[in-house]
């Protein structure tokens, strides 16, 4: 199996000067220019000492060096550990207790960081310096190498430290490059790391946001428009917290595609899409930090009838699974395995609670409520243990919420419980209120409360928190 640093070198060789990344800025940074500088780096850092089984934690600033660090630790044989970014310097602190890292590497106001942790004190500190020189021999990874350590979101307890080898990350981006894949060069507004990898391996450019992915609430349409047009962008990837503000963008912006995951998306949404740009392509991505993707639909194909189906109580359809991944459904929860699928935490400990040993076979527990049908298009009810009981009978959020969203003055639902009764809680325009609470008891929801904002997950701001959800 070739590896994302085989796959980077043959897209440099092929298209040397296409550009590979701009970032916040607007700094453009060709293919051959960050193969250059991943080269310089390696240099300079196997001076330091860095090399096989050298675990490095990295804060960098959202840029081409950061990429360019991936690849250079990688070639060098060192594991790369990125922190939770939506947690923070907590996050930042956690990973570096439980990965035991030998090396922090940093960027700009970064580097303080240094200083002020103690957790950091006694690591090597490395710096995005160049070291000019004659090019590295170094092997190959290995396909069982451990090339990155990234954690879960933590938002059903501690962020768990998921290890993803060379193999992984090659066999995830062949997963998605067919998703991705065009004849032509596009250059994508990409807000989600694991595809800038897909397109650095793939030879095409990614433009990287020019706003704090941990600040969404502050980013106007206004922006996003301006930055789409600057940068001349044709495809966006972004979740769908963002393709909310892009729904209010200009038809004349010039995308022509959508990709958007990392969180439910709604029919609703589509509708606001399309609305505003009628001839615009939207492929609906579902998978999760354990496996990315598990399956995937193309809106121009979804009919009438599916569109009826999750306006009732059917739940939320995602689509077909991908190609080479086994999907399977027991008691209701989706469970995935293959190449691309996590076969196991950094931790073997938390292995019992979402791993399941089959043979050979690792059987991921998605955590998902769901169904496959006669079509084999797989549908999603929500998170596991997560449904209330009406009647004695379970019901999930996603029969609910999919077609709440629907209703006029509906922004966001929840479903919850107050106390043992099921409540629909929306934030909306409370002058419907007595239009919801019939609608609500056509599906058996007795209870409606309005609340000024619901609460959304920290990593896109696309999931209800539904643990902050209890609380209100």
């Amino acid at each position: 199996m070739t590896s994302i640093l085989g796959d980077f070198a043959a897209a440099v060789a092929r298209l040397p000067d296409r550009v590979a990344i701009v970032d916040g800025a607007g700094k453009e940074t060709t293919f051959k220019q960050l193969k250059d500088r991943a080269d310089g780096f390696a240099r300079a850092w196997q001076a330091r000492g860095i090399g096989q089984g050298d675990r490095v934690l990295l804060a960098m600033k959202l840029d081409a060096d950061l990429y360019a660090s991936l690849a250079a630790l990688w070639s060098l044989g060192a594991t790369v550990v990125l922190p939770e970014p939506a947690m923070g310097l907590a996050g930042l602190r956690h990973a570096a207790r439980v990965t035991n890292v030998s090396a922090f590497c940093s960027s700009g106001l970064y580097g303080l960081l240094k200083f002020a942790l103690p957790e950091l004190w006694s690591l090597r500190h490395l710096r995005p310096q160049v070291r000019d020189g004659s090019p590295l021999d170094l092997p190959a990874p290995k396909d069982a190498d451990i090339a990155l350590i990234s954690f879960t979101s933590g938002t059903s307890g501690a962020p768990k430290a998921i290890p993803r080898s060379h193999g992984f990350l090659s066999a995830q981006h062949h997963a998605i490059a067919p998703l991705l894949h065009s004849k032509a060069p596009e250059r994508d507004l990409v807000a989600f790391p694991v595809f800038v990898l897909i397109n650095i391996a793939s030879g095409q450019t990614s433009v990287l946001p020019n706003w704090k992915m941990s600040r969404l609430a502050d980013l106007g349409a206004g922006q996003l428009e301006q930055w789409i047009i600057r940068q001349d962008v044709s495809r966006a990837l972004l979740p769908p917290s963002l393709c909310e503000k892009l729904a209010k963008v200009t038809p004349t912006a010039p995308i022509h595609t959508v990709f958007t995951g990392g969180g439910p998306v709604f029919p609703d949404l589509i509708s606001q899409l399309k609305s505003a740009k009628p001839d615009l392509r939207i492929v609906c991505v579902y998978g999760s930090t354990e496996a990315e993707p598990i399956a995937h639909l193309n809106a121009d194909e979804v009919t009438s009838d599916d569109y009826a189906s999750m306006k009732s109580d059917k739940g939320l359809l995602v689509g077909y699974p991908v190609d080479d991944l086994q999907v399977r459904i027991v008691e209701s929860e989706i469970q995935v395995a293959g190449a691309h699928v996590n076969s196991g935490y950094l931790d073997p400990n938390h292995d019992a609670e979402n791993k399941i040993h089959d043979g050979a076979v690792v059987w991921h527990r998605t955590g998902d409520a769901g169904y496959f049908d006669d079509q084999g298009r797989l549908w999603l009810l929500g998170r596991v243990g997560s449904e209330v009981y009406v009647d004695g009978e379970p019901v999930f959020p996603f029969s609910v919420e999919v077609a709440a969203r629907g209703w006029d003055g509906v922004k966001r639902c929840a479903l919850s419980a107050k106390g043992d009764k099921p409540c629909l809680v929306i934030e909306g325009d409370k002058r419907h209120l007595v239009e919801w609470r019939q609608k609500a008891a056509e599906l058996s929801i007795l209870s409606v409360k309005i609340v000024s904002k619901i609460p959304m997950d920290k990593r896109h701001a696309s999931k209800v928190d539904r643990k902050a959800l209890k609380k209100i």
